[in-house]
């Protein structure tokens, strides 16, 4: 557990905005170092081959990417899907239509509608009654996409059953079934199901290496053999081409063996310091994984004064909306924090 720890980590500033800003553990730094590596572009990087078919393994698909960036996975994931000007269906909050600036409509020419942000509470009848056919100047619906867990949902974990039935649901529709995955880790430590489990209910899947698990970079793409060879000819067209990149992929491998099992830990921390701050009415909903969402409709302070109270005394959090900011616990912070932390929450919340 000793080398769950940056040696860069600063212990004057206590980061809490996300779980990207992590530093590679010395063990990961000795693996990168140690990477053999070739031209991934030329297929020929033998950690980056390693490193797809584990993951691929891992979700019970027949092959995966190695991409720079989940937002770039996720849009490689949906052009698979959706073509130019048809539809894809998701929640008013997901990631692929919330963070990725519009990357569907302005790379895939993809058109979006969502339904009501409900975090990981979505209701497949609902998503069903959504769905438009092909038909006289109707825009076709190709494809949902379901976020596990739902970072604006507070890292809520999508029940098992629900995802199940929106298999169904895609089934009797003829449309696929995508998974922003960034941190469906979470999902798998927290309520214990296998991630073939998860695997097997979506067309595709977008997995990251950098969110949770401490990886310096990288997501993957998981699907079937021939959606691969298609997603690397798009990875390429947008600029996601690389080079000797075993030595990320090296980072991500060594995370997989040695920093999922660990988000155990992750959640145990968001918990606390959801205990924390709700003596003081601020509405910390049923934490499950390693996000804490702070809803401050009804606390005198807002979401930016709240977050300038505690960076004032060295601790960031994020600010996802005038009266909503978030804490997310990861492998650079320790217990030692996590109750430096909660002091700080503690003594902003009650001025």
């Amino acid at each position: 557990m000793a080398d769950a720890r940056s040696e860069l980590a600063s212990p004057e500033l206590i980061d809490l905005r996300t779980d990207t800003v992590t530093r590679p553990t010395p063990g990961m730094r000795e693996a990168m170092a140690a990477a053999e590596v070739g031209d991934d572009v030329y297929g020929e990087d033998p950690t980056v081959t390693a490193l797809e078919a584990e993951v691929a393994a891992l979700f019970g698909h027949e092959a995966a990417l190695f991409a720079p960036s989940g937002s770039m996975a996720n849009q490689i994931a949906l052009q698979l899907h959706v073509p130019p000007g048809d539809e894809l269906l998701c929640d008013a909050d997901a990631h692929v239509v919330t963070y990725e600036v519009g990357a569907a409509a302005a790379y895939g020419g993809i058109s979006s509608r969502t339904w009501p942000a409900v975090g990981a509470e979505l209701d497949p009848d609902v998503v069903a009654g959504m769905i438009r056919p092909d038909g006289y100047f109707a825009v076709p619906t190709r494809a949902i996409a379901v976020e596990q867990t739902h970072n604006r949902g507070g890292g809520g974990v999508i029940p098992l059953p629900t995802l199940r039935r929106m298999r169904e649901v895609a089934d009797e529709h003829g449309v696929a079934l995508h998974c922003d995955g960034a941190r469906i880790w979470h999902a798998h430590v927290a309520d214990g199901v296998p991630l073939a489990g998860y695997g097997v209910l979506f067309d595709t899947l977008s997995v990251c290496l950098s969110k949770g698990l401490g990886a310096p970079v990288g997501s993957l793409i998981v699907g079937s053999a021939e959606k691969i060879a298609r997603a690397r000819f798009l990875r390429k067209r947008m600029g996601g081409g690389m080079r000797q990149v075993g030595i990320l992929a090296a980072a991500g491998r060594y995370a997989l063996a040695h920093h999922v099992a660990r988000l155990a830990d992750d959640h145990v921390k968001a918990a606390r310091l959801a205990e924390a701050v709700a003596p003081h009415g601020v509405l910390a909903s049923v934490v499950r994984t390693n996000i804490v969402p702070l809803d401050l409709t009804k606390h005198p302070l807002d979401a930016h004064a709240l977050a300038a109270a505690a960076r004032a005394e060295g601790l960031l959090i994020s600010v996802l909306g005038p009266r909503t900011a978030r804490l997310v616990t990861h492998l650079d912070v320790t217990d030692a924090q996590i109750d430096r932390a909660a002091t700080i929450l503690n003594t902003a919340l009650r001025a």
